[in-house]
């Protein structure tokens, strides 16, 4: 993204690192879980194949016999992730049939809209956009704001209860769910179609409404025992793609502010979280084939907004291929007390990573943090850095990276924990 941009001096550096240490406080704690995930498993023959009648891109009411084959595929996800020892656990997301589906469209006020041509429907220099038409769709739907947003009933119980079902009890907090962005139907619709005239009279409002319906589903979930959630935000890295910052110019939006009001957006949806919920944010270029040549560059232009002004507590970051997201410089932004969850195995393809080239990965990564936070690298890496696969492995409920198996899936898996147990003693 061609924002302007201080130069970075070592001056500037030692500045800053002096400002993180008087930040630091002695309650930082290391990431959850050392060899995380990002919660989507390729879905077993059985279950694709009771679901081959339903439309991809669409949740419904799931009749008897497929709510149980998905109870009895996500049983047996939870199964081998218990034997591996991979955590945290998840569902695999089989309830869902792409990643983003299963919370606007159960919101008082939202209208789920289809048949959208694409590229039209969406925003000018949009990357899913051509993404979507590479894979021969030619219409998608989206979420309308037709009323205001409430929201009324939680709209995850129902997965988070299956979950919980067929997990045993003492299991149950170190499960994790994910939800989408909040900001992803608004950056995703055309320039100002995310909510019917009259509805809103600004950006801002229609998100206050949003984050209030967030606000009320993390509770509803915290109460009823989730600990762990992760918000699936891979639109921001649209900011630093020229096409998509030319698109937003062209409709007379500055590319800056309307990053910050995502950024406000997500604070204010994070607002008053339960305390012992932790919340982290995965950004990602997809795990396909498809996304690869829109999705080149280096976080560099939105790290420090991103780091800094969002108030998560952890970063889920894409960064298996070097040439592709650059290097780990833009780490150096990172203040003390967060973590990083560095996404080095990939998804997109079925061969396994060297594992001496990863434990070397991450240590080049804490040294990046290390120089920015002025502390050593030791210390980064203990209280800092967990490891993940760049994505889910499966983000729409039939498509998967070139070559990916289920054995590989599971290989790769298993090859983060390894990883894990060799960087650090309290790894699982």
């Amino acid at each position: 993204m061609r924002w302007c941009r201080i130069p970075i001096t070592q001056r500037h550096l030692h500045k800053m690192a002096r400002e993180r240490r008087s930040l630091r406080t002695t309650t930082s704690m290391p990431p959850s879980f050392r060899a995380d995930q990002i919660g989507s498993l390729l879905r077993p023959g059985s279950l694709l194949a009771a679901r081959r009648s339903q439309d991809v891109y669409r949740d419904s009411a799931l009749s008897p016999d497929i709510a149980e084959a998905t109870k009895a595929a996500i049983a047996g996800a939870v199964q081998k992730q218990l034997e591996l020892s991979i955590r945290p656990i998840t569902s695999g997301e089989y309830e869902r049939t792409i990643f983003y589906s299963g919370f606007f469209e159960k919101l008082e006020g939202m209208t789920t809209t289809r048949g959208l041509r694409l590229p039209d429907a969406y925003r000018k220099g949009l990357p899913t956009a051509y993404a979507l038409l590479k894979i021969g769709r030619t219409e998608v739907e989206g979420n309308v704001a037709t009323g205001p947003i409430r929201h009324t009933a939680p709209a995850c119980m129902e997965a988070w209860e299956m979950l919980k079902s067929v997990t045993p009890p003492e299991h149950w907090g170190e499960c994790k769910m994910s939800l989408p962005s909040i900001g992803f139907e608004h950056i995703q619709l055309a320039h100002g179609t995310a909510w019917a005239p009259g509805v809103y009279d600004s950006d801002r409002a229609y998100f206050a409404d949003l984050a209030t319906a967030y606000r009320a589903e993390l509770r509803a979930l915290y109460d009823a025992g989730l600990r762990h959630v992760q918000i699936d935000d891979p639109n921001l890295c649209w900011f630093f793609v020229d096409a998509f910052v030319d698109g937003c110019r062209a409709d007379g939006v500055d590319p800056e502010e309307l990053f910050d009001t995502y950024v406000w957006a997500h604070n204010e949806m994070l607002r008053d979280r339960p305390t012992g919920m932790h919340i982290g944010i995965h950004l990602c270029r997809g795990n396909t084939s498809a996304f690869h040549e829109f999705t080149w560059g280096s976080y560099e232009s939105i790290a420090e907004k991103l780091l800094t002004k969002l108030d998560y507590e952890k970063f889920y970051l894409e960064y298996e291929d070097p040439k592709r997201q650059g290097s780990f410089a833009p780490l150096r932004f990172l203040p003390p007390g967060k973590s990083v969850v560095l996404g080095i195995v990939s998804t997109k393809t079925g061969a396994l990573e060297d594992i001496d080239m990863l434990v070397a990965r991450v240590r080049e990564a804490a040294e990046a943090i290390a120089k920015g936070q002025g502390r050593s690298a030791e210390e980064v890496l203990e209280d800092t850095l967990a490891v993940s696969p760049q994505c889910g492995f499966a983000s729409i409920n039939f498509l998967a990276g070139d070559g990916v198996t289920e054995e590989k899936m599971w290989a790769k898996l298993v090859l983060l924990r390894d990883l894990a147990r060799r960087l650090w003693k309290d790894a699982i």
